[in-house]
């Protein structure tokens, strides 16, 4: 069995009905390592990019707007994000969490016990989790700096950037 890694997102409707921690302990049946966790505000850029592969579907709008949990605003206008790392920890997690569609969806898994699909045709499936190795690394990369992740899990390199815009504490 090979070590992998997966981003795995608590989406807005999992944070605003105070799911967090049910999930957590669902997911903790893995036995994965969390090695990276943060609670993000979406950008649009942010959620375009990591939605990319749905850009040309005519829900993408709509998807968009979710992710960035704009149909629920502040403060449910966030996901917690993590990474997580162990043995085919993919098929694994993606098992627990169950199948996108709420209504497909194992009804002891995530998605299944937790997740709906609105009368306007919105699947409220309360979390994100990578669908392969690819994706996996592409997400992370987009949704983590190397930093913000306890061990070393894709290369890096040192650079210097200047003229770089930082919000730091007064």
């Amino acid at each position: 069995m090979a070590i992998e890694q997966l981003l795995i997102l608590v989406k807005p409707d999992g944070v605003k009905k105070s799911l967090t921690g049910n999930i957590l302990t669902k997911l903790s049946e893995a036995r994965m390592l969390i090695i990276g966790s943060k609670v993000v505000k979406v950008s649009k850029e942010l959620a375009e990019a990591h939605y990319q592969q749905l850009k040309d579907k005519p829900f993408f709008c709509g998807l968009i707007d979710y992710i960035q949990g704009k149909i629920y605003g502040a403060p449910w206008d966030r996901v917690i994000a993590f990474v997580y790392q162990g043995e085919d920890a993919i098929a694994r997690m993606r098992k627990i969490a169950g199948a996108t569609n709420p209504e497909e969806s194992d009804p002891v898994s995530i998605r299944g016990a937790y997740g709906r699909i609105t009368t306007k045709g919105v699947y409220e499936n309360v979390l994100h989790c990578s669908s392969d190795l690819n994706e996996a690394e592409r997400e992370i990369k987009l949704w983590f700096k190397p930093e913000e992740i306890v061990m070393p899990i894709y290369p890096t390199k040192e650079v210097v950037v200047e003229k770089e815009k930082k919000v730091i504490w007064a």
